[in-house]
């Protein structure tokens, strides 16, 4: 087995979803086993939760959500790498509606109406894709990628492999500015890989997935992007990202979205198999038709060991789709929470958790969100590695 990256020379711990790396400090999920030439990795992270959230436009349900992920890997004496991802998602059995979760807005997921205050079913194919890097020195590399479903040159680690963020079943309000485009129906991503540094741009389908969560989309190269990522030690990762997405939108096929994002997050270890991870982001669109909107984002996890996680994150955006005059409405979420995890077996863990919200809405969206409402969530989850 190697500690290498599939996609250059570095720590394997730093790459993350998609081609989007993390902080060399991160701790590495994933279990690996040898099958002849190819390793074999394993991870899975599945969340029975049960969402409340307050006020008239407010709703409760309990749902299933998390990912399987597994990958095949063959090193080459030359140092080249060629890697195969799978990633499978149990988000569409919560049904069309997705989950309630306050000032949250996205993609449709029945073909007819936005999803306002509720956080949408993924896919159930999140990421099946191929990767090859060519080795050019001991610290450089060339890389290709390609994916259908995979995820395009743009913004940090999508929520669900962030480690600041992936111990909250909740999904992050920001998350349409930030990293929407992790599930993207035909995607091809070509980079360069020097010590602490990668320069990718990618081509990739611009729409976001249909109503169908079950099936595997026809790719379409309409819309492009590209990523500037810098980890200058261990802790820190830094990327820059720039994307012109077309017809993004299934019920406003005319409006195109040119998107930017930045981010920055630091990992470090700690005694005992802890560690502390914070991300701070920014996202902006400017869409065809409509105003330019900002999205920003700051979370925190900490693990004083592997038995308790505790996490927290506060976010503001300005958002068109929560007004019934679509006006853009400025509203901000904070939330924390913690997970207690039992160790059931030698790579399986249960955990048990629960978080609470707060959510803050300006005076002319008050009367429908009776003030400022709050939320709560309280969860199962199931981690494992082969």
């Amino acid at each position: 087995m190697t500690s290498g990256g599939v996609l250059g020379p570095y720590a394997m711990a730093r790459e993350a979803s998609g081609t989007s790396w993390q902080p060399d400090a991160t701790p590495h999920h994933m279990g690996h086993d040898m099958a002849g030439d190819w390793m074999i990795s394993a991870h899975a992270m599945l969340n029975l939760a049960h969402s409340w959230q307050d006020g008239p436009r407010g709703d409760e349900k309990t749902f299933v959500a998390g990912m399987l992920m597994a990958s095949a890997r063959r090193n080459f004496q030359s140092g080249d790498v060629l890697n195969f991802r799978a990633m499978l998602s149990p988000d569409p059995l919560m049904g069309k509606s997705g989950y309630p979760l306050l000032l949250a807005s996205g993609e449709t997921a029945d073909g007819v109406s936005h999803l306002v205050d509720r956080q949408h079913p993924h896919d159930l194919f999140v990421e099946l894709s191929a990767s090859y890097s060519l080795a050019l020195a001991k610290d450089e590399s060339l890389f290709l990628y390609a994916g259908l479903p995979g995820e395009p040159a743009f913004g940090p680690p999508t929520f669900m492999h962030r480690q600041s963020a992936m111990n909250s079943p909740e999904a992050p309000i920001s998350h349409h500015w930030l990293d929407s485009t992790h599930i993207t129906f035909g995607v091809l991503t070509a980079g360069w890989v020097k010590d602490a540094w990668k320069l990718e741009v990618s081509a990739f389908k611009g729409r976001e997935p249909d109503q169908d969560r079950f099936d595997i989309e026809s790719p379409k190269l309409d819309s492009v992007a590209a990523r500037v990522s810098w980890n200058p030690t261990p802790n820190w990762s830094l990327q820059l990202s720039w994307a012109d997405q077309e017809s993004i939108e299934q019920l406003e096929p005319e409006v195109d979205v040119k998107k930017l994002s930045a981010s920055a997050i630091y990992t470090v270890a700690l005694d005992d198999g802890g560690w502390w991870s914070t991300t701070a982001a920014w996202g902006w669109k400017d869409p065809s038709e409509g105003e330019t909107t900002n999205a920003f984002v700051l979370e925190t996890a900490y693990a004083p060991n592997r038995d308790w996680t505790v996490f927290a994150r506060g976010e503001v955006t300005e958002n068109p789709e929560l007004s019934p005059v679509d006006e853009v409405e400025t509203v901000g979420k904070l939330s924390f929470g913690a997970v207690r995890d039992f160790h059931v077996a030698e790579n399986t863990r249960l955990g048990v958790g629960a978080l609470y919200s707060v959510n803050f809405v300006p005076g002319d969206l008050e009367a429908s969100y009776g003030g400022d409402p709050d939320g709560a969530m309280v969860f199962i989850r199931l981690t494992t590695s082969n």
